[in-house]
């Protein structure tokens, strides 16, 4: 993978261009400079999000995504390489089923909120979704793996299971949308009871 940086201010991209991991340089606007700056905003998003207070398996399983993070965005740094495996995605697909299992069935929609912790999860939701739209245009402009983009998408499921997750720390709960629709519902059923 390239040199370690032993200098971050280099002045090679004063010009407007960046290197990739196979020593090419390509415009710092290209799909794959912002499919790689969505990944990276992503992780730093997590990183955040691990200063909040939560249970033990829900830090060490975020560590575990910000090193697979690294290693897409490795993989998008060098065209044609391959450092995010399928098992990575495996693993993100039995996080969602095993963390999911302990809540209850959503009946509504839920806002983006509650405790710190979750509302930061809300956040990584969204960015992930986004990093996803952006390797989504890469990949029609180039050829890409479909294990990344499947990461982004798990992860972000994930993301909004963990909100929902850490919404329940110290007995809190998700913050549910007020719908029309639930308040005509609430109303009719009220006055069905009478």
């Amino acid at each position: 993978m390239g040199k370690r940086l032993t200098q971050i201010a280099t002045r090679t991209g004063d010009d407007g261009t960046t290197g990739l991991g196979d020593n090419t340089r390509v415009g710092k606007d290209s799909l794959r400079v912002h499919a790689m700056g969505e990944v990276d905003e992503l992780n730093s998003h997590i990183g955040l999000l691990l200063c909040e207070e939560m249970p033990p398996d829900v830090s060490v399983l975020l560590v575990e995504i910000q090193h697979q993070l690294f290693n897409l965005g490795g993989e998008l740094s060098i065209p044609g390489f391959e450092l995010l495996k399928a098992d990575a995605v495996a693993a993100l697909d039995d996080a969602l089923e095993r963390y999911n299992a302990q809540l209850p069935r959503l009946q509504e929609f839920i806002l983006p909120a509650g405790n710190r912790a979750a509302s930061q999860s809300h956040v990584c939701r969204t960015v992930a979704r986004r990093a996803e739209r952006a390797l989504v245009g890469l990949g029609k402009a180039e050829t890409l793996r479909d294990e990344p983009r499947q990461y982004l998408n798990r992860l972000s499921d994930l993301m909004f299971v963990l909100a929902r997750v850490l919404n329940r720390v110290n007995g809190g709960d998700d913050v549910y949308w007020k719908s029309e629709r639930l308040a005509r519902d609430a109303g009719s059923a009220a006055a069905d009871a009478t």
